[in-house]
């Protein structure tokens, strides 16, 4: 089955929804709570399953929907298409702050790797899988990039990326990356774990113990602003379970917490 073919504009520039358009009969296929707004003659219902086999029988649905939970995926996914006479549109955002990267798949061969919480929608008739990484030290040390989403198709893929977006085009060179800064990459790099070299480094870096390697022939997109390490800050700033804040510029910062009793 080839993807449906399915135009589209990104809005916004710091926290950026994209809007894609459907002609009559058109599909995008979405995670479970990304719609922001849709036009009057889409029709939307959520489905096991992404679409890409129509044919695929309910165990087949069901072996790759428990795959999706595996990641920590929701076990089904929300078809939207359109029903009316004419164009209609449909748009999505991410839960947090970012940039929104549009792939046309065909021009990649047709695979994209993506970590787990990057992917929003696609056109229907892309296979949307998981695949788990062979290598033990990826296995075991890879942090977010354990579990990657895989991507098939030669349609439209849209992903998302905290902070700023940085595309890379590797042409047989090798690129280091904290594990949490990758969004996605092309199925023709290889991607492995190396543990940092130096015990000072490896305890009092700040980087952790590991870090990725990408290399080969092909695209990395990163991001600047992984959620994980935005969630760790604001717990990190977050006043104790019914204490107060001192305040965002408040020169006393901890001291002054541990003054107040906290």
């Amino acid at each position: 089955m080839r993807c449906h073919q399915v135009d589209y504009e990104i809005i916004g520039h710091d926290m950026q929804m994209v809007e894609v358009e459907l002609d009559p009969g058109e599909t995008v296929v979405a995670e479970a709570g990304a719609m922001n707004y849709l036009e009057d003659g889409i029709e939307f219902g959520t489905k096991m399953g992404d679409g890409s086999d129509p044919d695929q029988g309910f165990l087949g649905k069901l072996f790759s929907a428990g795959k999706r939970v595996i990641s920590g995926e929701s076990l089904f996914m929300t078809h939207f298409t359109n029903q009316g006479a004419g164009k209609k549109r449909v748009a999505f955002a991410a839960p947090f702050p970012g940039s929104i990267i549009p792939v046309n798949m065909a021009e990649i061969g047709e695979t994209l790797f993506c970590q787990k919480d990057s992917f929003l929608c696609a056109a229907l008739g892309t296979r949307i899988d998981i695949a788990f990484q062979r290598r033990l030290g990826t296995g075991f040390f890879g942090g977010e990039g354990f579990i990657l989403e895989k991507l098939q198709g030669d349609g439209m893929a849209f992903i998302h990326a905290g902070g700023t977006v940085v595309k890379k085009q590797l042409r047989g060179e090798t690129l280091r990356v904290d594990t949490g800064c990758i969004t996605a990459f092309t199925g023709n790099i290889d991607y492995d774990i190396q543990m940092v070299k130096g015990l000072k480094s490896m305890f009092f870096g700040g980087e952790g113990l590991f870090i990725a390697t990408l290399s080969g022939h092909g695209t990395v997109w990163l991001q600047s602003l992984p959620f994980s390490r935005l969630a760790d800050r604001i717990i990190a700033h977050a006043p104790s379970a019914g204490g107060k804040s001192q305040g965002e510029g408040s020169i006393l910062g901890g001291i002054g917490r541990m003054a107040g009793g906290k």
